[in-house]
């Protein structure tokens, strides 16, 4: 350029009338009038103004188009090689919107697209020559080449823009009414595709050099983003080249890579850590689509990452962690596992399997183990806790993950028949007795809450209630239940579980207790009528038999004024209700006895056979074992257990000799006149809410003798409604009625004994079916 500024020449100037294209009077004059209908003329009222006809177009002044197009051509030059155009961009803009009324449209898209075409493929020349060749090692090199081709790139986008400005009226009429034509920004898009990228050395050093640079990053290293974003966004805009060239090529690179990272580090590190790198990868992912790939490739890309680190590996991760997980109650790095495994097709199925089996063998350990039975019924409900909180937080409260909980706390739970029922039934009466401090009254009904969906799971309900009703019988009548609030609430939860039926005689229970009181404040008035009312208050619970636990009587020596006692109450209660039967139950009776020591008074709450014990030392020091038995009548194992909380427990009255925990044929026993204590009342009466052997082995023999009368009322009701049936489908109907677990053998054997009873018969000539026995 000269030091000064040159006056740009103007170009000629077209004949004054005419403006752009113009239109032929006679399609103007054909118009209808606006809202009108067909031909005729136009009302007054329109006021539309008289159609004129345009005066003939002039010709061209001669070399015009040759001038113009050379001037054009000169302009498109100066843009292409960045040096300042003499003419200004407004009259560029006229001359083509002049050339384009006179019909040369077609000529100048030509002689533009010619132009560009020239200049695009001399650019070729730069990276043919280009003094090196790229490899994949050589990343300094690569670097220098992608940053050539990016500027080659944002050279020719620039330029093209420019030109399309001067050019834009014929953008805007001939190439728009010719739809075979490429608008001329696509047109320069296709010559750049066509003579730069599609130039096999240029496209694969170009891509080696992309890809480079991703391996690069994902190796930790910091690259120039914008220059990726860049270059793929050239390959985006230049059509298939991103999809055929670049995209597939990625994602088998990224393929191979996440195979082998994952085959490595599932051999090197442990399940959090490697589950937390799966994550990072993940996100780093899916940054790279944000920051610089086609959104197009984030689900390919986000689908091969989660195959090769997580497909691939599902049941190698899930042997490898997940039970240490759990055990370990690892929250955070199980929520990343759900999470993880929830994007991967079949993920969360193989995670449900191995959740099962851990519940499974978790829970089969506490169950089976009979020296774990004292604590658990504590486990299963901490373990419990612990799995439902894993599930709310970790698992999302999934539906499917608490359904096949509950699946898995039913199997392990009943792999060991019977005994759990009987010690959730023990563990509810440890919470309801008396005493009980450690809970508030809300945290018991949480605690009963517990255990009552625990005893969902259980087949055999009625082990639970047998031993249940035992221990119920025990605290109301030994005065040991914690609360009547308590007690009835968790009827109510039986009741809300397993129907009326179930509770009906546990409700029988309560009520006899009821009238019970009602009956001794007559007793009482009746009392204070007799003309000797005796120095013992006696107090008596009503008992109807069908309601309560079945209890051996007992026959004990009493003295004679509790034997007068007795006969005054039979005599009032029978007066009341003829035609009954009263049966004293000595196992269940307890009394409040007055001692006195060298240090003071004692009160002394104890059973009615520590009762017939210690009133034995009013008449002397010292008794032989033998001696009290003889006296009291007491059972020789009862009498036992009985000494041994008098003389071997916390609250020694009396003193064994010799000194023992178990009492012996030949013990001797003396009076403990030093007896020492800090509280004024002391409940030695525990003894009597002991389970003893016997009484263990009683109630589980009942619960089998009641199974087999239902097994036996079942089979009868099912042949009396079928008359003939096989036997697999009398064992399948039994199955669906009855409501404990019970063996194919046991069945067999019942069907046989109401065989025997003619009950039913077997068919002459098919020995599998039966008939039933009007």
């Amino acid at each position: 350029m000269a030091d000064e500024p040159q006056k740009k020449p103007h170009l000629s100037a077209l004949p004054p009338h005419t403006n752009g294209l113009t239109k032929p009077a006679s399609l103007a004059a054909a118009a209808p009038p606006p809202g009108g209908g067909g031909g005729g003329s136009a009302t007054a009222s329109s006021k539309k103004p008289p159609l004129k006809n345009f005066r003939e177009r002039p010709k061209l002044p001669d070399n015009y188009t040759q001038d113009t197009w050379q001037k054009l051509h000169e302009a498109v030059g100066a843009i292409q090689s960045s040096i300042s155009i003499k003419y200004n961009p407004p009259q560029l803009y006229q001359a083509v919107e002049n050339l384009c009324s006179y019909k040369v449209s077609a000529t100048l898209y030509k002689q533009l697209r010619q132009v560009c075409e020239d200049h695009v493929k001399a650019q070729i020349l730069q990276f043919r020559e280009y003094p090196f060749l790229v490899h994949r090692n050589d990343s300094l090199d690569s670097l220098l080449f992608l940053k050539k081709i990016n500027k080659c790139w944002q050279d020719h986008c620039r330029q093209m823009i420019m030109i399309r400005s001067i050019f834009l009226f014929l953008d805007r009429t001939y190439v728009l009414q010719n739809s075979m034509l490429p608008s001329i920004w696509d047109m320069g898009l296709e010559l750049f595709r066509n003579h730069v990228i599609s130039d096999k050395q240029v496209q694969n050093k170009t891509i080696d050099g992309i890809l480079l640079l991703i391996e690069r990053e994902r190796n930790g290293e910091a690259v120039d983003r914008s220059l990726l974003r860049s270059l793929l966004s050239m390959l985006s805009d230049l059509q298939q080249v991103y999809k055929e060239s670049f995209e597939q090529r990625f994602l088998e690179e990224t393929n191979c890579l996440y195979a082998a990272e994952g085959q490595r580090l599932m051999q090197e590190r442990e399940v959090p850590e490697y589950l937390h790198h799966v994550s990072k990868r993940l996100e780093e992912e899916g940054d790279r689509v944000i920051t610089y790939l086609d959104h197009s490739t984030q689900k390919p890309l986000i689908a091969c990452v989660e195959k090769q680190l997580l497909g691939e590996h599902l049941s190698a991760i899930l042997q490898k962690g997940l039970d240490n997980l759990l055990d370990e109650n690892r929250i955070s790095d199980l929520t990343q596992m759900y999470q993880l495994f929830s994007r991967v097709k079949g993920g969360q199925q193989i995670l449900l399997q191995h959740w099962s089996e851990y519940i499974k063998n978790f829970g089969t350990t506490i169950v089976v183990n009979p020296e774990k039975d004292k604590d658990m019924v504590q486990e299963l409900l901490d373990f419990k806790d612990k799995v439902d909180h894993i599930i709310e937080v970790c698992f999302q409260k999934n539906e499917k993950f608490i359904n096949l909980m509950k699946e898995s706390f039913e199997t392990f739970i009943n792999k060991r028949p019977n005994k759990p029922a009987e010690l959730i039934a023990k563990y509810v009466d440890s919470k309801l007795r008396a005493g009980n401090k450690e809970a508030t009254d809300e945290e018991l009904e949480r605690i009963l809450d517990k255990i009552m969906i625990i005893f969902r799971f259980i087949h055999g309900k009625d082990v639970f209630e047998a031993f249940y009703k035992k221990d119920l019988a025990k605290r109301l009548l030994v005065g040991k239940s914690a609360s009547v609030d308590a007690e009835k609430s968790m009827l109510s939860k039986l009741k809300h579980e397993c129907g009326a039926a179930f509770t009906s005689k546990l409700e029988g229970m309560f009520k006899d207790m009821e009238l019970s009181k009602d009956v001794m404040v007559q007793f009482k008035q009746y009392m204070q009528n007799q003309s000797d009312p005796g120095n013992i208050d006696l107090t008596v619970n009503i008992l109807t038999m069908g309601y309560w636990p079945t209890y051996t009587p007992m026959e004990v020596h009493l003295n004679s004024e509790m034997i007068k006692l007795q006969e005054v109450f039979k005599t009032f209660y029978l007066g009341k209700h003829s035609g009954r039967k009263l049966q004293w139950q000595t196992t269940l009776g307890h009394a409040v006895l007055k001692a006195e020591f060298k240090e003071g008074k004692k009160e002394f709450q104890v059973s009615l056979f520590q009762t017939l014990v210690l009133l034995m030392f009013n008449e002397g020091d010292e008794f032989s074992f033998e001696e009290i038995k003889m006296a009291t009548g007491v059972e020789d194992s009862e009498l036992r257990r009985t000494l041994q909380s008098l003389a071997c427990g916390k609250a020694r009255v009396l003193i064994k000799n010799p000194k023992g925990k178990d009492v012996e044929d030949g013990d001797k026993f003396i009076f403990n006149g030093d007896f020492k204590h800090k509280l004024f009342r002391i409940k030695i009466n525990q003894i009597q809410m002991k389970e003893t052997v016997e009484e263990q082995v009683s109630t589980t023999e009942r619960v089998f003798q009641d199974r087999q009368y239902q097994i036996d009322a079942a089979i009868v009701r099912i042949m009396k409604m079928r008359k003939t049936l096989g036997h697999n489908l009398l064992v399948s109907e039994l199955y669906n009625q009855l409501k404990f677990p019970v063996k194919p053998g046991d069945l067999k054997k019942r069907i046989e004994s109401l065989i025997d009873r003619d009950y039913m018969e077997r068919d002459k000539d098919n020995p599998n079916q039966y008939h039933y026995v009007a």
